[in-house]
């Protein structure tokens, strides 16, 4: 799970992981107030030593670059993304994840975008060329020295706001641009890509197998007879099918560690939203085998 998932504290979250027997972390925020990449290099040494003490290990570095609006152009991807990646580079290799996440980045104009790439293609030719520098840049600088027989690279994740991925051909597309299958994969968040207007079903998933290496999961309801995402829940109350994808995923062995998520969506008046986190790997746990 994301580490702030089990609190705000970063000590006390790990104190928690180690309570719930969750061996790996996913590093995004709340260190010390942090996000990963705003870490200085001695910051980030104590973190992965506190880490050590507690047995647990880094699987993902949940950045957030390349998190921003493609309208604002070239140059402040370029500055406020690209231009960290050297740092990021040194913290990687402090904390020595399987993975580095980056994310899909967005859009003002989504709503008027019918196929994400074909818009990037003729109005900003600049980001894929960006992110393939970048995936190069990480996987030189870091990925490079790791041991092959492990499950690890660089993840791009669909986003849930304005995002360019809203459906299984944008990713595919996108992916087919990148062209680098050996250093790049998805991060399939599914509930994200259902607030993007693509509901969750076994037919999504294997659309995206062949890209997923990790797989973010939350619940999430619908209200009435619409599909789209409304309600914040729980994954034993979510409308999506929980179980029956999660199994395949841990089945065909794409995602070897699967991070759960909070979940979107407004709170539902009377809805018990106590001790959701824990609930969620309980009932994880207990409905699906494989895990």
């Amino acid at each position: 799970m994301l580490n702030s998932m089990a609190g705000s504290s970063f000590e006390i979250a790990l104190d928690q992981h180690v309570l719930w027997g969750i061996n790996y972390l996913d590093l995004k925020d709340c260190i010390w107030g942090k996000s990963i990449v705003e870490l200085t290099v001695d910051e980030a040494r104590k973190a992965a030593q506190i880490i050590k003490r507690r047995s647990l290990s880094v699987y993902c570095l949940s950045t957030v670059l390349f998190d921003g609006d493609i309208e604002l152009g070239q140059s402040y991807f370029q500055s406020n993304y690209f231009d960290r990646l050297n740092h990021l580079i040194e913290i990687a290799k402090i904390f020595q994840p399987r993975f580095i996440r980056l994310l899909a980045a967005k859009t003002a104009h989504r709503s008027m975008i019918s196929h994400s790439v074909d818009y990037l293609q003729q109005k900003h030719k600049w980001l894929i060329p960006l992110y393939i520098a970048a995936i190069d840049r990480i996987q030189e600088g870091y990925f490079s020295s790791l041991a092959s027989q492990f499950h690890h690279g660089i993840t791009i994740e669909n986003e849930a706001h304005n995002c360019i991925f809203s459906n299984p051909k944008e990713i595919v597309d996108f992916f087919k641009l990148l062209d680098r299958p050996q250093s790049v994969a998805l991060t399939w968040d599914v509930q994200n890509l259902w607030q993007m207007g693509t509901f969750p079903t076994i037919d999504v998933y294997y659309q995206l197998k062949d890209l997923i290496h990790y797989y973010h999961l939350k619940g999430g309801q619908f209200r009435g007879g619409s599909p789209s995402l409304y309600w914040k829940s729980n994954l034993s109350d979510a409308s999506w099918p929980v179980v029956e994808i999660t199994r395949q995923v841990v089945i065909d062995g794409v995602s070897p560690v699967i991070c759960l998520n909070p979940s979107h969506g407004q709170a539902k008046s009377g809805y018990d939203y106590h001790n959701s986190s824990i609930r969620d790997i309980q009932f994880t746990r207990r409905l699906i085998r494989e895990i």
